[in-house]
């Protein structure tokens, strides 16, 4: 069994910066990708940005290329989004997701595990 437990979110100033943090709780002794997704009120739970179980591979939504990133310390059985020059479009609930597989996919429906999510809020 996995458990992912989502910090870091909260409210800041268009052109912030915020990180959030995955915590990845489990026995397993061999992991899958990883992603991060995010839902605004009245949309679908759509991709940010995904990174393999090596971190050799990432992912990026349009929207928050460049301006996010993705990284990983499987040792410390941890997961990170840095968000930069963040915009009011980006306030939503931000979800850490853990597949049973090496590879990115960028469909929420290839993602096996869900944490229960992070409030991120961008003031204009």
């Amino acid at each position: 069994q996995v458990r992912l437990v989502e910090n870091g979110g909260g409210l800041v100033q268009a052109g912030g910066s915020l990180r959030l943090s995955c915590a990845v709780y489990t026995r397993a002794l061999s992991g899958g990708a990883m992603g991060w997704f995010r839902q605004a009120p009245g949309k679908e739970r759509e991709f940010v940005a995904a990174i393999s179980w090596t971190g050799i591979s990432t992912s990026y939504a349009d929207p928050v290329k460049g301006r996010f990133a993705i990284s990983r310390d499987n040792a410390k059985n941890m997961m990170y989004l840095q968000m930069n020059t963040l915009k009011p479009e980006d306030t939503a609930v931000y979800y850490c997701a853990r597949r049973n597989y090496p590879t990115i996919e960028v469909l929420p429906s290839a993602y096996t595990y869900w944490g229960q999510g992070t409030q991120v809020t961008v003031s204009s």
